[in-house]
């Protein structure tokens, strides 16, 4: 058998339901890695003896284990686990320890898996990179003078590493796409409403929601598989059902793909494309059109995103429980977001939740004619860490629109969208391409991504 964090979340799974590895063994295994490369920034908390607790407990593989059994993973720490230290990324919340787990927490409890602690991620998750004051800053594995993203940041970063076989996080505009692109995984954000833990409906703007990061498609669909197993307490869930695992192998027959490279901060911004994105796009392209499948460009020219999108932001910030009087223990982006967000008028704020409806039927009706519309993931290759100069708000938000253009909208739409490497930049970084579907259309956009995954080959991963 494989060293233990090259088998991926499927081939793991089962190795530990037919007792070729106990849980025991491979918790240990992946804490030892987590310790070894702390460097990387992917962790915030290691919960290493209740994570030997729990592996203990489980014992042998029952009859018929659930999914995840004896499966080490980590919960983000936007995510609350009763008895664990839950900082959400702040100094804040240093001695926060909550009572209750969520039910994103809960979740993967039923499902069997062993929590191992909690992956970074910046300051109540408001950034597009994990660069925070209460520890390291995440790092691409790939080149760790780069930062990983966010706001899944550590998540991200701990897959690509082999510090966990795939890891649950969430995507509010971008959040699990933006990492996973940067460091060359697969991340997958579900549509609105499909994952009854995270879905987005629970919230004023809908805008996050919570799925998968895996090193490949099949394992993305079969955490996407768990998370969206639990009881819906929703008027209104995604349409179709799984298990998404078949459902992406199901031939889809010849395609109508729509490509563009717009994106609705193209009016307000300088959004330039980078080669190495522009030639992932054009593989992605030359592989689709080659299986048969009709390629065209998405006429789509969308306007007065901006304002809209940055009023969403800044409301849901205000949302925080930060008082006004503590504002200078928090970064200078979320103090700038905050007193913004409070300073909001109710006539904004119900304008800007028409104006992204309206954003989202127009969108929706523009892709309507195609079974899925393909973009770039990503800009920019990664920055640099430091790169988004999180103590200057408005030049941050600027940089973190140039670097993730093609991210954000789609959340304010409610669709899926899936990030996969498809090539290498010249430094032998893998580069990602986006595959967005219809509401509800996650297994279509997987079955492509796979198909986009076999043509490209293995990927050499770092050597951690």
């Amino acid at each position: 058998m494989s060293a233990l964090h090259e088998l991926g979340l499927r081939p793991l799974a089962a190795a530990l339901r037919d007792g070729e590895v106990t849980p025991v063994e491979a918790t240990a295994y992946f804490l030892a890695r987590i310790e070894a490369h702390t460097d990387l920034g992917a962790f915030a908390e290691v919960t290493a003896e209740a994570a030997r607790r729990r592996a203990a407990e489980l014992g042998a593989p029952p009859a018929d284990p659930p999914a995840l059994w004896g499966v080490p993973l980590a919960d983000k720490d936007l995510t609350a686990r009763a008895g664990v230290p839950t900082r959400y990324g702040s100094r804040v919340n240093a001695d926060h320890v909550p009572a209750h787990s969520d039910p994103l927490a809960v979740a993967l409890d039923e499902a069997g898996a062993i929590s191992l602690g909690k992956t970074s991620t910046p300051e109540f998750g408001l950034t597009g990179f994990t660069e925070t004051r209460v520890g390291p800053p995440a790092r691409d594995p790939w080149g760790p003078a780069n930062g990983a993203g966010g706001s899944s940041g550590g998540a991200a970063v701990a897959v690509a590493s082999g510090l966990l076989p795939a890891a649950p996080a969430s995507d509010g505009g971008g959040s699990i796409r933006i990492p996973a692109a940067t460091v060359g995984v697969v991340g997958l954000k579900p549509s609105r409403g499909r994952v009854p833990a995270g879905s987005g409906l629970d919230s004023p703007d809908g805008l996050a929601v919570a799925g998968p990061i895996a090193r490949t498609v099949d394992d993305a669909a079969m955490l996407l598989d768990v998370l969206a197993a639990g009881p819906y307490r929703y008027a209104t869930r995604a349409p179709g059902d799984g298990p998404f695992s078949e459902a992406a192998l199901v031939l889809p027959g010849t395609l109508r793909i729509g490509v563009t490279t717009a994106s609705p901060w193209d009016e307000s911004m300088d959004i330039r494309l980078d080669p190495a994105a522009r030639g992932a796009l054009d593989e992605a392209v030359r592989v689709l059109a080659g299986a048969g499948h009709g390629i065209e460009d998405v006429g789509w020219a969308p306007t007065g995103y901006g304002d809209m999108f940055m009023i969403l932001w800044r409301a849901s910030a205000a949302r925080i429980p930060v008082p006004d009087a503590r504002l200078g223990e928090v970064e200078p982006i979320t103090a700038w977001l905050i007193r913004e967000g409070r300073a909001l008028t109710a006539e904004r704020l119900l304008g800007a939740y028409a104006a992204a409806r309206a954003f989202e039927r127009g969108t929706i009706a523009a892709f309507a004619s195609f079974d899925l519309v393909l973009t770039p993931a990503l800009a920019l290759p990664p920055r640099p860490v430091g790169w988004f100069a999180q103590d200057d708000p408005e030049v941050s938000f600027t940089r973190q629109c140039q670097y993730a253009p093609y991210s954000s909208f789609v959340n304010v739409c409610g669709l899926p969208a899936v990030t996969v490497p498809v090539a290498t930049a010249p430094d032998g970084h893998p580069v990602s391409v986006q595959l967005i579907g219809r509401p509800g259309g996650e297994a279509l956009i997987l079955h492509v991504a796979a198909h986009l995954e076999r043509s490209r080959g293995a990927l050499a991963w770092p050597s951690l």
